[in-house]
């Protein structure tokens, strides 16, 4: 552990998402990162932004929340916003996490580029729109809004760069999150009721109700693949049943790679379940909304996927919908899964309205926007009073409660895809391969390797450089 310039900790790459008041003092230090970068740059002013002073200003917004939850939580908030800012219009542009991904850069590096973008955190978008200068740093209105108080350390480092543009998790704070997410364990309370199941207490007792289901005939885990990034989010909770902290030091960039015996043993155990019929055949041609759209109608005691969608969910389902983290190696255990925060809010580098845009992040994610997302089946990053109300026998105190434990137990393990610049791509092809039975255990993990070991190579010798000029 390292110190910053004001005596406070900071780890350069945390993991936990701590909670309560406690932790959210952590954030010590008002208007800088902790790392002599604040300077100046978008937001020098001390003063608080008075949106009611920019004039008739239109607020030109990308984003990803389509889902029933999140879209209803950012439209009422939105329409608050505007009720109060009259003088103030948000153009929204609300697209899928995978069209977003695969068009935000043109955009943003356009010659009519949006205020306020979601930016997916890592080396693949966020650390390369830092690069290319497409984002504006958010230090002095952190410190003008108290962000680095509201947030804890471990969750604003997940949103920083540094400031050479080559490291993720320290820096400059170039975005700040709204919402909270575990992969978790969904699951329809009938099939499990019918089966002779209860909510799994271990790992090894989920596993073993995935052939009990099996053998009654029901499908035991709903997954489908097409849009590439699900096997991500599967793959990564049976990674982190092997080597949790490991697999969390190497996304960080500190670890020993990806040719380990965990990155086998969970691709080996996906292409079990492929093959023994706990996943669907033919997965890969399966969209995740249909996936999802099937899991609701009864098709699937299980999907793995992120708290994200619980409100969709709920919506069809009702009481039959429950939901707990990925259960431990032994009843009463740690929880492990993966998990972090949803994509970061971020001010592009030439936006027209810096400072409205900057009242708009706030508003986004104040104590009132905490309680707004919990009431629309949203998990907050920072959860507010409304969370604390919401009843424990729901699905939706299942979740803040899930979101408590691992917290509390340091079991959240960023998404593997924040490892390098180029791998999303790589991940989401290669086990596209492992789920079709194309890729074998050991080309996955070789595969995988080669991808990050090029560069950490290519991080060296940057940092070399550095050192030498």
């Amino acid at each position: 552990m390292e110190e910053n310039r004001m005596g406070c900790p900071r780890r350069a790459f945390p993991a936990v998402l701590a909670l309560g008041a406690t932790l959210l003092a952590a954030g010590c230090v008002p208007g800088t990162d902790g790392s002599g970068a604040a300077g100046s740059g978008t937001g020098a002013s001390t003063a608080v932004p008075d949106p009611k002073a920019a004039g008739k200003t239109t607020l030109t917004v990308w984003d990803q929340e389509i889902r029933g939850g999140t879209n209803g939580e950012i439209t009422q908030l939105n329409r608050e916003f505007e009720r109060k800012y009259p003088n103030v219009r948000i153009k929204r542009v609300a697209r899928s996490f995978t069209d977003l991904k695969t068009t935000l850069k043109l955009a943003v590096s356009g010659n009519n580029p949006p205020d306020v973008i979601q930016a997916n955190q890592g080396y693949p978008d966020m650390v390369s729109f830092v690069r290319a200068g497409l984002l504006a740093p958010l230090d002095n209105y952190a410190g003008i809004y108290d962000w680095n108080t509201r947030y804890p350390n471990t969750l604003l480092n997940l949103n920083r760069v540094s400031t050479d543009g080559t490291d993720f998790g320290r820096g400059r704070l170039y975005g700040i999150s709204q919402t909270g997410e575990f992969v978790g364990l969904y699951y329809n309370k009938d099939l499990l009721r019918k089966a002779g199941l209860e909510p799994p207490k271990s790992w090894g007792e989920f596993t073993a109700g995935l052939a009990r289901l099996k053998e009654r005939g029901e499908l035991p885990v709903q997954f489908g693949n097409l849009d590439k990034y699900p096997a991500i989010h599967t793959f990564g909770v049976l990674q982190d049943q092997y080597a949790a902290a490991a697999t969390r030091d190497t996304v960080l960039g500190r670890g020993s790679g990806f040719d380990t015996e965990a990155t086998k043993d969970a691709a080996a155990t996906l292409t079990d379940w492929m093959r023994r019929g706990y996943l669907p055949k033919g997965a890969n041609g399966l969209g995740y909304d249909d996936a999802a759209k099937k899991f609701a109608s009864g098709d699937g005691a299980y999907l793995m996927t992120g708290t994200w969608l619980l409100a969709d969910l709920k919506k069809t389902m009702g009481d039959k919908l429950g939901l707990i983290p990925p259960p431990p190696a032994k009843p009463g255990g740690a929880p492990v899964t993966t998990g972090g925060q949803g994509l970061a809010w971020s001010i592009t580098s030439r936006s027209r309205h810096p400072q409205v845009a900057a009242a708009y992040l706030d508003f986004l994610t104040s104590a009132h926007a905490s309680d707004v997302m919990t009431r629309h089946g949203v998990l907050p990053a920072v959860p507010g009073p409304a969370a604390a109300k919401v009843a424990p026998d729901t699905v939706d105190g299942q979740m803040v409660d899930g979101w408590k434990r691992l917290s509390a137990a340091d079991g959240l393990v960023p998404y593997l895809d924040y490892a390098t610049p180029t791998f999303y791509d790589t991940l989401s092809a290669a086990l596209q391969g492992v789920v079709s039975g194309k890729t074998s255990p050991d080309k996955l993990a070789a595969t995988l390797q080669q991808d990050y070991g090029a560069f950490l190579d290519t991080q060296r010798e940057r940092h070399t450089a550095a050192e030498s000029r």
